[in-house]
């Protein structure tokens, strides 16, 4: 399923299941390590007297060698603060230019997840191209602002605190897949197992969305997936050797085929954000299909394929909807009808869906009444 991993029998503690991800060998020259520092609001410059705002809860840098694998990276918190009289008191500052940055000849520092939430917050973020009457002024000179989404994290996910803590972590373990309610939550894998012990714990304090958090709060419990054994076949302990690999591998194959098998979308979109060495760390966005599961991440991959980081977010059924209208609109520059049309509707049944959305600000005020009337008087 991910490249260079293979997936291990899940651990189940109420309604999480953790399914650890191990390699057979570590990725070379990349690796991760823990490092903690104490500024707590992010401020990014974006040019012209504008600066981009947020909280984000930690922070990976990822550093690689060019001969050997000593230990060379570090995790801790990028919370940055600008210097104004407005600012909240007893909160340092600290710029960045950049989501992803060098941090040194051979240190790349940038936020988990931040890349690809900003990558499906940025989607389509200028708008219209061209000036449609249907479009506000304000849609048309601003695009689509604010642009903003709630998160939980992983401290909000009933159970997870408590699984991280008391779950096995398996030899060449470099990763997990978390599942909550047997909803595939979030996907984390990191170059070499030493760096997974150092940032196992950091999954509470990732972000996780609605549809998760509110499985950890009804506490429904996993289901049993396991496959029942013939008993009377087992007659010694290489019987029950091979019974165990057996189950072991159509485990494996059932998790990767029917359980995570949306974690990659082949229709997807994917950007590639800095080059490291040889590595190269990139966001991907899914096709925003509807009544499927849609992830987002970010990966950082060799250049034999394997994956060495990775870390995904999963969107919520509104936040898919959002993205695919945006995409669809997209492909028909952003004319109505033409929209419409491909979606088998009429111009006011796609202006109130866009309004449901939370887009109804981008149409003109008279447009949109014009096409509520026009709803009221088919209904």
């Amino acid at each position: 399923m991910i490249s260079g991993l293979e997936t291990r029998p899940a651990q189940v503690w109420g309604s999480v299941r953790l399914v650890p991800l191990v390699r057979d060998e570590p990725v070379p020259y990349l690796r991760m390590h823990r490092r903690i520092y104490q500024e707590p609001v992010s401020v990014v410059e974006s040019g012209g007297g504008r600066a981009y705002v947020s909280f984000v809860p930690h922070a990976f840098v990822a550093t690689w060698s060019d001969g050997d694998q000593t230990p060379a990276a570090s995790y801790g918190t990028r919370l940055l603060e600008r210097d104004t009289k407005a600012a909240p008191p007893r909160m340092p500052v600290r710029f960045t230019r950049r989501m992803a940055r060098k941090a040194g000849r051979d240190r790349l520092r940038f936020l988990p997840l931040h890349l690809a939430v900003e990558g499906y917050l940025a989607l389509h973020f200028g708008g219209p191209e061209i000036a449609w009457e249907e479009w506000a002024r304000r849609a048309v000179a601003h695009g689509l602002s604010p642009r903003c989404e709630e998160t939980f994290l992983g401290l909000h996910v009933r159970g997870l605190e408590d699984a991280l803590r008391i779950f096995e972590i398996h030899p060449g373990q470099c990763g997990v897949l978390v599942y909550v309610g047997d909803t595939l939550a979030s996907a984390f894998a990191v170059p070499h197992p030493d760096d997974y012990r150092a940032l196992h714990p950091t999954l509470v304090e990732d972000l996780f969305g609605e549809l998760i958090y509110m499985h950890g709060l009804l506490g429904m419990p996993a289901g049993d997936l396991s496959a029942p054994k013939d008993d009377t076949e087992i007659k010694s302990l290489d019987d029950l050797r091979t019974a165990a690999e057996l189950r072991q591998a159509e485990w494996a194959e059932f998790h990767d085929e029917v359980m995570a098998a949306q974690l990659f979308d082949q229709d997807g979109s994917r950007q590639v954000v800095q080059h490291l060495h040889g590595f190269e760390l990139a966001r991907f966005l899914p096709s925003f299909g509807l009544r499927r599961e849609n992830h987002i991440g970010e990966a950082i991959t060799g250049e034999d394929g394997r994956i060495a980081y990775l870390k995904t977010f999963r969107l919520s059924e509104a936040q898919v909807r959002r993205g695919y209208l945006l995409k669809r609109l997209a492909e028909h520059d952003w004319r109505l009808g033409a929209t419409a049309a491909a979606l088998g509707a009429n111009e006011a049944g796609l202006a109130l869906r866009l309004e449901r959305a939370g887009f109804g600000y981008l149409l003109r005020q008279d447009v949109l009444d014009h096409y509520r009337a026009q709803a009221k008087r088919v209904t």
